[in-house]
């Protein structure tokens, strides 16, 4: 799926792309965004500097490609969380928090955003940020769809609004636990199942 506006650079491209974005992401974390150039990037991944320019584009592209590269594994822990669970919405919905939220926890992009936002790199921020809109669009629409699958006693509008509070408090919860990945889970979950209208199969608050 492609939520990104990818006007400087493809959203697929050569084999030398993902590579490329990998090195981008480490090399921020390790020493900033500011230090991420095309000719560093290159000597990382053992290319030219022009293998990089026509791989990517831009540094502003690139900063797009690696927050695209991080939103496909969130999503992609999401739907197998809900693949385990066909059959048990709430259980789906504990699963996948819990799995976004680990996954969140050794996440070297999002360790780079949260010390940009305490002033170690301030340039970063904004070229992230700039597409949060986009990027909660692709997840909740994402997750309305798997969850209308379980056909749950709501109109799609208000499923809509179940999703959109369960994402934005995720998302709270990612860039600043108050808990561990399994109670918070545990918690929306059992929020969601009183909101959605669903019957657990595992009791509700198992990790209180």
């Amino acid at each position: 799926m492609t939520i990104m506006s990818g006007a400087l650079a493809p959203p697929e491209g050569g084999q030398h792309r993902r590579p490329i974005i990998i090195a981008a992401i480490e090399l921020t974390a390790r020493a900033g965004w500011s230090a991420v150039t095309m000719a560093r990037l290159a000597e990382l991944v053992g290319v030219s500097r022009q293998t990089v320019y026509n791989e990517i584009g831009s540094k502003t592209a690139l900063a797009e490609a690696m927050v695209a590269h991080e939103l496909d594994r969130f999503l992609s822990v999401v739907s197998a969380a809900f693949e385990r669970h066909p059959g048990d919405l709430v259980e789906a919905m504990y699963d996948a928090v819990r799995s976004v939220l680990e996954l969140a926890d050794d996440n070297i992009l999002l360790r780079a955003i949260a010390s940009a936002t305490h002033g170690t790199d301030t340039e970063l921020l904004p070229l992230l940020t700039t597409q949060a809109g986009m990027l909660l669009t692709g997840a909740k629409t994402m997750l309305v769809d798997r969850v209308l699958s379980y056909r749950p006693e709501l109109t799609p509008e208000q499923v809509t609004v179940v999703i959109d509070v369960v994402v934005r408090t995720v998302l709270s919860h990612v860039m600043q636990p108050s808990d561990t990945p399994a109670r918070t889970a545990d918690a929306l979950a059992w929020v969601a199942a009183r909101v959605l209208g669903v019957e657990a199969a595992t009791p509700p608050l198992r990790h209180a």
